[in-house]
């Protein structure tokens, strides 16, 4: 029970209930936020295992202090959980540059700064396991949040890698997949476009409108979520990919039938495209 977590975004949703849970079963936790103040209710009973440190993840000389302060107190990293991130609604074309750039600074590389910083410590123990939090969006694309899935997707595609390059060091990965919970993803933490197109009022205008309808009553619980992330951790075996929630498990799959199809379908015609066998 002497495993460290260094957990990013623990201000709201799922980096809050997790760092509550990880230190309510006796695990310590390095637990951070761009505002320290936000997360030092968290650590107020845990003056031996727990430590509040500021950190924006877009912020280089943060993440470098960040991870030396872990380990100065604890020595070591076991759990590294990427969870700080952000959301943005608008149809591709409404998409403004400068905040589609913003969300994949948080989103992407800021999460791949994390990963590049502890990755010496871990090598150094020969053992971590790294978790990254994406989303069913980096799995099955929806309207009015492709930017977003895009990050997404790079983050599931880094991490499909990452996987395969740490293994032998004793290093695991895993992408935590949920779909909606009542975190603040949908609320605060998600910008609008500031540019409407009419002609997208159907497809990504009712989506964002659905999306944010359902904010603070969607079916996922993050405190439950938090549960399972720790048993993932706990687990000799862990999966590379975790989903949580019914409609990560229905989109999952859907995604599954879609490509099964394309596939299929156009299988003669992908084959075609070799150089023809002698």
């Amino acid at each position: 029970m002497n495993k460290v977590w260094l957990i990013t975004g623990c201000s709201t949703g799922f980096g809050r209930e997790l760092a509550k849970e990880v230190l309510a079963v006796g695990y310590n936790a390095v637990v951070t936020a761009r505002n320290p103040a936000d997360i030092m209710d968290i650590i107020e009973d845990y003056p031996e295992t727990a430590m509040a440190v500021k950190l924006d993840v877009t912020v280089a000389a943060e993440i470098k202090a960040a991870v030396s302060s872990t380990i100065e107190k604890f020595g070591r990293i076991d759990v590294l959980v990427n969870n700080a991130g952000i959301g943005y609604f608008a149809a591709v074309e409404e998409s403004e540059e400068e905040q589609v750039r913003r969300m994949f600074e948080i989103n992407f590389f800021g999460l791949a700064k994390m990963i590049q910083e502890v990755l010496p410590v871990m090598r150094h123990q020969r053992s971590g396991h790294i978790l990254n939090i994406s989303s069913i969006g980096g799995l099955r694309s929806f309207p009015a949040v492709g930017f977003y899935n895009a990050t997404k997707y790079a983050v599931d595609g880094l991490s499909e890698a990452l996987a395969k390059e740490t293994a032998p060091l004793g290093i695991k990965v895993t992408i935590i997949a949920p779909s909606g919970f009542r975190t603040d993803w949908a609320g605060r933490s998600a910008e609008d476009s500031h540019i409407k197109i009419a002609d997208y009022a159907d497809t990504a205008g009712k989506n964002t409108g659905d999306i944010r309808a359902i904010s603070g009553n969607q079916p996922g619980d993050p405190a439950r979520a938090a549960k399972a992330i720790i048993k993932v951790v706990e687990a000799e075996h862990p999966p590379m990919r975790l989903l949580l929630g019914a409609a990560a498990l229905k989109g999952g799959r859907l995604k599954l039938e879609e490509l099964r199809h394309d596939f299929d379908t156009w299988e003669a015609t992908t084959i075609g495209a070799d150089f023809p066998k002698l």
